[in-house]
């Protein structure tokens, strides 16, 4: 609260006011300041709020004089000009001020162009089921209010998203779809490096160390209701074919895309006795007794396996516990795997039912193509796995690990990414592998078919960075925050043609600020891509604060803003997933692409990708078009004013909530 004393000129039972807000002067009365009740002012003039003045006599307030100057004249006409203001702005002044009719009617400006149903990139909305929602109740602790660590103001409206999910409710659908195919974007190799020498997440594995401190964090005050929002978040969300998993903190929802009945759920899975940190789902019949499998690892390192038949009837045919750490869980062909940082690989057999555990050299990275399973480790070395046959010496019951690989300099492999070409009958496979290493080097390394049984052959070093790749791909690329680099390739036949090389293509950031009071070890809840079939148009996700309703989508070959996603109900967004999958079950429906969010009110929406792409395709034709990345300057600073406000104190000097940012990054 602002410190101010105040000086009244006394005209009968009204008073001329002065006042000095942020250097200028303003007379009022105190009816006009008085109208409206329980406000900043009749807490000023009764006395409970303490005040300074300045040599002059006049009330000092901190504040923007030219926000209060609209908001003055507010208080004396009840009349709004917006002609010089920014209306958002001028809401955060009137909810300091606890002004709540001019606090309702900008609420009612923002919501001009806002709709319950979205736009038209909006696909569907999945209700939390009412199952989930009473389990998700019962668990609910009631919070501990500590001095200090938040307070609002009355105008100010509540945002705690659980309690307005909507229960139960049933799928529901918008059709508002337009078909049209993905045109083919031009082949590029791409990689990310960070800007510190520490060990960060990489194009598969979210976190491969035990904190990840080269993240920009934000520090703010939700530690407090984390007891509370936790039960309903959308924790993960998972797919295969046209399966999607949907994991709450201690429940997992599966729904299915039934052709022209849409999404219908499939099936709730038994509530676990510990939060659920990974999640993996399965089309495959791996046990001839469902139709899905599903595995999730709980914060004990304990992995549970339920088969789910097609009444939706879930059974648990699998238990297995960990010594160390689970840092990835996902199905490759008929297998369960999950991926232990410090060197431990823990595979299921889907026929056998059996579990192998395995040791191997410290992994820092992963990735997987067919049957393959690729891990970059500490010593410099790529190793592989085929997945397709069981990968065990039954002699010595060894899993068979290969080395494919080894460094020239012997760097550790931070990231790395496969890619298998179109298997033809004449020449098989062209194996083409990219991956960064911890001196910030990028190589890319192939096979030829008619080399197959040697190992793969060094294509190209590129050595642009100055610090630890932490993404590499070969078709896109991103990064939690930094500097992207990408580069195009020619391809001959579906094969990389060595002349005439690679041209530089793109060179952009993508920013992401996470919370430094947030969960650190999750399933790449936030995981920013890239997302696609590496044969089409990649994008990547950008969430640019922890708290946002909003995602900006973009390009992964050139940073090319493709669209901004906004919650239809407000809520935040806490996990996302992009997939393709069948829509239709028309004849020659082709695939479409589908970016799934999670919400911290359990809900789940449905966006429509392919038809955001044909949108930016169609703009681009247009004259006058303008282009976009990410958040411009002006964007970047409302959302992090909006995370603030809904997290910090509404105090006339508002402390900052960024508590650890890179020392070229300023605000």
């Amino acid at each position: 609260m602002c410190h101010c004393w105040f000086t009244m000129a006394l005209n009968g039972h009204d008073a001329l006011i002065k006042l000095n807000v942020g250097g200028v002067q303003f007379v009022t009365s105190r009816n006009t300041l008085m109208w409206i009740s329980d406000t900043f002012f009749t807490s000023m003039l009764s006395g409970r709020i303490p005040a300074v003045k300045d040599e002059n006599g006049a009330i000092f307030i901190d504040r923007d004089p030219k926000l209060f100057q609209v908001i003055l004249n507010y208080m004396r006409s009840k009349q709004v000009d917006l002609k010089e203001v920014n209306p958002v702005a001028l809401k955060h002044e009137a909810q300091f001020y606890g002004l709540t009719p001019l606090v309702k009617r900008l609420v009612l400006c923002d919501k001009l162009d806002q709709s319950a149903c979205g736009d038209v990139l909006f696909h569907g909305y999945f209700a939390q089921p009412s199952q989930v929602f009473n389990l998700a109740a019962e668990s609910v602790q009631p919070l501990v209010h500590r001095q200090g660590c938040h307070t609002r103001n009355k105008s100010e409206p509540i945002c705690i998203g659980s309690r307005s999910c909507k229960v139960p409710g049933a799928v529901r659908l918008c059709s508002n779809v337009v078909a049209g195919d993905e045109n083919n974007p031009t082949t590029c190799c791409a990689s990310v490096s960070s800007s510190r020498n520490t060990l960060c997440p990489t194009s598969s594995l979210e976190s491969l160390s035990s904190g990840n401190l080269s993240k920009p964090f934000l520090s703010n005050n939700i530690a407090a209701l984390q007891a509370l929002v936790d039960p309903f978040r959308v924790r993960i969300i998972r797919a295969h074919h046209s399966w999607i998993a949907v994991a709450y903190s201690e429940t997992v929802v599966c729904y299915k895309s039934k052709g022209s009945m849409g999404w219908c759920l499939g099936c709730i899975s038994p509530r676990t006795e510990r939060p659920i940190r990974h999640l993996a789902i399965s089309c495959k019949n791996l046990t001839g007794q469902g139709c899905i499998c599903l595995a999730v690892s709980l914060d004990d390192n304990t992995i549970l396996l339920w088969s789910v038949n097609d009444a939706g009837v879930s059974s648990e045919i699998g238990r297995f516990s960990v010594t160390a750490h689970i840092d990835a869980l996902l199905f490759i062909a008929s297998q369960l795997v999950a991926l232990s940082k410090k060197g431990k690989i823990v595979v299921w057999h889907g026929m056998t039912q059996n579990w192998q555990i395995q040791d191997v050299t410290p992994i820092c990275s992963y990735d997987t193509a067919g049957s393959f399973l690729l891990l970059g480790c500490s010593n410099g070395s790529i190793y592989y796995i085929d997945m397709q046959k069981f990968p065990l010496r039954m002699k010595d019951n060894d899993l068979l690990v290969m080395e494919l690989h080894r460094d020239p300099l012997g760097d550790a492999i931070t990231a790395v990414n496969i890619y298998l070409t179109p298997k033809s009958s004449m020449s098989g496979n062209w194996l083409e592998i990219a991956y960064g290493t911890n001196t910030g080097a990028v190589r890319i390394i192939a096979q030829h078919p008619e080399t197959a049984g040697h190992s793969p052959q060094l294509f190209q070093t590129f050595t642009v960075h100055r610090a630890r790749i932490s993404r590499v791909a070969l078709t896109a690329v991103c990064s939690e925050y930094n500097h992207v680099r990408s580069w195009s390739l020619t391809r001959f036949r579906g094969m990389i043609n060595t002349q005439p090389g690679s041209t530089p293509l793109a060179s952009f950031k993508v920013m992401t600020l996470e919370s430094a009071d947030g969960p650190m070890d999750t399933d790449q809840a936030s995981d920013v891509g890239p997302y696609g079939d590496k044969d089409s148009e990649q994008v990547f996700v950008q969430k640019v604060v922890p708290d946002t309703s909003q995602l900006y989508i973009r390009l992964a070959s050139t940073g090319e803003r493709v669209c901004v996603i906004k919650s239809v109900d407000g809520s935040s967004i806490s996990s996302y997933l992009v997939h393709e999958c069948e829509w239709s079950s028309g004849t020659g429906a082709c695939p479409r692409r589908f970016l799934f969010t999670g919400h911290n009110n359990g809900s789940v929406q449905v966006w429509d990708l392919t038809t955001a792409l044909e949108m930016l395709n169609a703009r681009r034709d247009k004259p006058g078009y303008e282009r976009l990345e990410g958040p411009t300057p002006n964007e970047l600073l409302q959302l992090i004013d909006e995370f603030e406000i809904t997290y910090q104190s509404l105090s006339s000097t508002p402390s900052s909530s960024i508590s650890c940012l890179p020392a070229d990054f300023d605000l």
